[in-house]
């Protein structure tokens, strides 16, 4: 990974698995658009311009932790999504896409509304959302479903206590009560 990532702080233990960008071919539908609006209205540089722009000032980063993304041409937003917070992830390919191999890839959080972070125009996208699928698989298996194991085992433990515990009440007021009537009957 050449790139420079100035912008993104990293954990001493988290590393880099994959790093990349739109693709220049994703760019193909902005000189699509932009070259017949240069001849038309002079609008069509500024249509390829910051198009150009943002995919040259976009980078998606894939950690052994998490996902971010950076985006801003003349300021930077960053976004990071950890793995033990990702509920699904997805790609979608256009036509132009599948012929050139680009696409998206989509990623929705647990308790977000939708999808919370798309990684626009990456060349193979599912080959990005198959390493991210198997990422967040290992990294909820190694804290979450391990420790809803052992949470829902915890749980069990108590209900099970507990029903003993009525169930020695429940005995216990029987005999009582057995007992109470042995000695009406006696009277």
């Amino acid at each position: 990974m050449s790139t420079d990532y100035d912008w993104l702080t990293l954990d001493d233990d988290e590393e880099i698995v994959w790093a990349g960008r739109p693709s220049t071919e994703s760019l193909y539908g902005a000189y699509l658009v932009g070259v017949p609006m240069i001849l038309l209205l002079g609008l069509g540089v500024v249509v390829i311009a910051s198009a150009y722009l943002r995919q040259q000032n976009t980078d998606y980063v894939i950690t052994s932790k998490g996902v971010y993304k950076k985006t801003g041409v003349f300021s930077r937003a960053v976004t990071e999504i950890e793995f033990d917070k990702v509920q699904n992830t997805s790609f979608s390919v256009g036509a132009i896409g599948r012929y050139f191999g680009y696409g998206d890839v989509m990623i929705s959080t647990a308790g977000g509304s939708g999808v919370e972070m798309t990684l626009q125009g990456v060349e193979d996208p599912q080959a990005v959302q198959k390493q991210l699928s198997r990422r967040v698989k290992r990294a909820q298996g190694e804290t979450g479903e391990a420790a809803d194991d052992e949470s829902k085992a915890d749980v069990l433990d108590e209900i099970l206590a507990e029903l003993r515990a009525i169930r020695q009440s429940l005995d216990a007021e029987t005999a009582r009560r057995g007992d109470a009537g042995a000695d009406d009957r006696g009277r």
